[in-house]
């Protein structure tokens, strides 16, 4: 431990390199960035600044992570998975799921509060975000963020998948049957506090297959996507049927089908 550091700080920076796997070369610079205004002498030695280095550099790299991971994705599609990736409360969840709240350096009055403000976990990872770039470099912060967000990213592309669904299908219904669908609760198990629900999807009259979900919204989704299927797995159908083309019939059967009795040559002529 760096001897600069005051001694009632290093068990905080001690768990903190730990829980994020990196160890400081310089460790004023994650005293820095785990220090609250609330607890600094004064502002400039808070995390404040580096909370405002860590949001440019955190944007930055999840941007290029959306870019190689989704080629196939539109500018305003990946705009819209960026937004979520890097907000406050998904900033704010990443720390609470590394336990990094602990490390936190707070005043005294926050320091017996039970519980740690949402808004100042999302601070202290923006400000990790920067320290960990400026101590090991933008491979070692990359990583970082790599292995703290991906599993954000893949539920805000689950999610964003997730809303299509009813939106499609609802496009798709108004277009080729002139209606809405609408969505039956069939079915709902377990206690208040963790229950599931059955639902499913209906249109004009007919009931597609239903779907369980954790809530009503995400049992919609799914229900929603499993009409979509069989809507389009009926229409798939429907045109792979040959049609019945009698020009190129070789066997006469097309005269056959018409009812007109096939030519042997004779004019009918007595």
């Amino acid at each position: 431990m760096d001897p600069s550091i005051p001694p009632q700080f290093a068990p905080q920076l001690e768990l903190c390199e730990s829980r994020i796997g990196y160890q400081f070369s310089d460790q004023q610079l994650l005293l820095s960035a785990l220090t609250h205004a609330s607890g600094a002498h004064h502002r400039l030695a808070s995390n404040e600044r580096m909370e405002f280095l860590g949001d440019a550099i955190l944007g930055a790299i999840v941007c290029e992570m959306l870019y190689h991971q989704f080629p196939n994705q539109l500018e305003g599609s990946l705009t819209k998975i960026k937004s979520v990736v890097v907000s406050r409360q998904t900033c704010a969840n990443v720390t609470e799921r590394m336990q990094l709240g602990e490390c936190l350096i707070v005043g005294k009055g926050m320091s017996s509060a039970q519980k740690v403000p949402r808004s100042l976990l999302s601070d202290v990872y923006e400000s990790l975000v920067a320290a960990m770039y400026l101590d090991g470099g933008i491979d070692v912060v990359t990583k970082f963020i790599h292995d703290s967000m991906q599993p954000e990213i893949e539920n805000a592309v689950r999610s964003g998948i997730d809303d299509n669904h009813k939106s499609a299908l609802q496009q798709l219904v108004q277009r080729d049957f002139g209606s809405t669908p609408t969505y039956q609760l069939l079915e709902e198990k377990g206690p208040d506090h963790n229950k599931c629900f059955r639902i499913s999807a209906r249109v004009n009259g007919r009931e597609y297959e239903s779907a369980w979900g954790q809530n009503k919204k995400e049992a919609e989704q799914k229900a929603a996507c499993n009409a979509l299927a069989e809507i389009e797995s009926e229409a798939q159908i429907a045109c792979d049927m040959p049609s019945r083309d009698p020009i190129q019939a070789s066997d006469g059967s097309a005269d056959d089908a018409s009812g007109v009795e096939p030519n042997d040559g004779s004019t009918g002529e007595q």
